[in-house]
């Protein structure tokens, strides 16, 4: 098989899988409907509550569609997909790329509903904000394909629904996708040097924000540079045991 037959297939299972599918792209939508379709004149800090909570659910639905990759991943691994992977002319990074891939096309159309979501209650911005908002988006979502891949082989399908679930609602919650825990002070320090911070962060370029600092590109380095090295060992791990 070869490598792009693969990723071709990678995508079609992950746009077969109607429970990832709900819940990457239809519960984020349907949340920022359910907050913002009621209150769409709103405003919150003089922004409108329609634009504040499409970028917060910008960032937790497309850090749940590219997490959700580990998934896959522990499923193959339960059902020996991922054994029989190893003996075929299919190389590791070829396995890797596709699941890479279908994350983030999850996470484009994430993205992009919730975009269109928003033009429908009156966001309006500037061609340039949107297109800076959803390329920040995207890098920052980097360290969480690695932390999806990482927990696809540490943990088992039945584990890790709950896991990443929660995984992904402390990341949200933490970052300020659903506000600032604090503005100021030790917390809001701590929060710094969190990965989904600077993904919500990315989000608020279009509220007005600056683009990123330094100190958001060493975090996200430091991050997937971190999660990269426990995952090569996770899978070094896992590929001994057979």
């Amino acid at each position: 098989m070869s490598s792009v037959t693969y990723t071709r297939l990678e995508i079609f299972r992950t746009f077969r899988n109607t429970r990832f599918f709900i819940l990457s792209l239809a519960f984020p939508l349907v949340l920022f409907l359910a907050i913002a379709g009621t209150n769409r004149h709103a405003k919150l800090d003089g922004i409108s509550l329609s634009l504040y909570f499409m970028v917060g659910m910008a960032s937790f639905g497309s850090m749940s569609a590219v997490m959700a990759g580990g998934s896959r991943i522990a499923l193959e691994r339960s059902v020996g997909w991922t054994r029989q992977m190893r003996i075929t002319p299919l190389s590791t990074f070829a396995y890797f790329r596709s699941k890479v891939l279908s994350s983030y096309l999850m996470a484009i159309m994430s993205l992009l509903l919730l975009f269109v979501a928003g033009l429908a209650l009156g966001v309006h911005l500037t061609v340039g904000h949107w297109f800076e908002t959803f390329g920040l988006l995207l890098v920052g979502l980097i360290p969480f394909v690695v932390l999806g891949i990482l927990l696809g082989h540490l943990l088992s399908v039945d584990s890790l629904g709950p896991a990443m679930g929660g995984i992904v609602a402390i990341f949200a919650l933490l970052g300020g996708a659903w506000g600032p825990l604090a503005q100021t002070g030790t917390l809001h320090s701590i929060v710094e040097n969190i990965p989904s911070y600077w993904l919500v962060e990315a989000g608020h370029v279009a509220l007005g924000g600056s683009f990123w600092p330094a100190r958001a590109w060493i975090v996200l380095i430091v991050w997937t540079v971190v999660l990269l090295r426990l995952t090569t060992r996770v899978y070094q791990r896992d590929t001994a045991k057979v």
